[in-house]
């Protein structure tokens, strides 16, 4: 099934079965997972309201396969601004959790320039990350990516930034927020090319912000996406990202905390 597919399936029946192809190890891909719950969310919202920020919590692996329970309520629904949870469950146990705040925009003196995008060499001068089975996550055959910043995972090589260009491989009818949350979780922690050898590793917690007005982007438009580490101990890493359009216009800003091992 293609993400879009997932995204009207999810929308219309009582549960939603996410094939293995969409698979990140032994759990389905996290970035499809927390699509899934926005776009829920984003359905019980009024019009005119877009997602300003996104808390999730990734409290256990969804199955593949496995019929999951996607829902979400209103919390509370202010003159401009609504607050929601949304939830995913399977086999009657919350996988994912999210805290999620709407708002229309508002009359204000205040503005400020966007976060500038860093220089980055052009798609076709960067190194994809191709879909291999067995080898890279399946999910990947569904989202390409091509490394700008920083090294691959678990070449023992380090660094504190990663990230490149991604898109969907098969272009969507329309680029929505939904999408663009999936996309943003498609790359692997920053903290993977200090690995040596694969290691497990996952994400915790994630914060997510998409900027509005939100800049025009066509279904087979790349975005750029760089990621910092801020500090990692202990098993467990806190890093940041920016996501910019081709012509270098803030489109979200993600912080993560993930736990990695060995």
């Amino acid at each position: 099934m293609t993400f879009d597919e997932l995204l009207g399936a999810s929308a219309t029946e009582s549960s939603v079965t996410i094939p293995a192809s969409w698979s990140q190890g032994r759990a389905t891909f996290g970035g499809l997972t927390a699509a899934l719950v926005f776009d829920r969310m984003a359905r019980v919202v009024a019009d005119g309201r877009p997602m300003r920020s996104m808390q999730v919590s990734f409290v256990g692996p969804l199955k593949p396969d496995v019929p999951a329970t996607v829902s979400a309520e209103i919390l509370r629904e202010g003159k401009a601004v609504s607050q929601v949870a949304g939830r995913i469950e399977q086999e009657g146990q919350p996988q994912l959790v999210a805290l999620a705040s709407f708002g229309g925009g508002r009359d204000s003196v205040v503005s400020v320039e966007q976060l500038p995008a860093p220089q980055a060499p052009a798609p076709d001068d960067c190194q994809p990350l191709p879909y291999i089975k067995n080898v890279t996550p399946e999910f990947t055959q569904h989202i390409e990516m091509r490394w700008a910043f920083g090294h691959m995972p678990f070449s023992g090589k380090g660094g504190r930034d990663m990230g490149g260009w991604m898109q969907f491989r098969e272009p969507p009818e329309a680029l929505t927020d939904a999408h663009i949350v999936a996309l943003i979780d498609a790359w692997p922690p920053a903290l993977l090319p200090h690995l040596k050898s694969p290691a497990p590793a996952s994400s915790l917690s994630w914060a997510l912000d998409i900027m509005h007005p939100r800049p025009d982007i066509k279904p087979g438009d790349w975005l750029l996406y760089r990621a910092t580490i801020d500090q990692a101990d202990a098993g467990y890493g806190h890093t940041q990202a920016g996501i910019w359009t081709s012509r270098g216009e803030l489109v979200a800003t993600s912080r993560q905390t993930v736990t990695v091992f060995g």
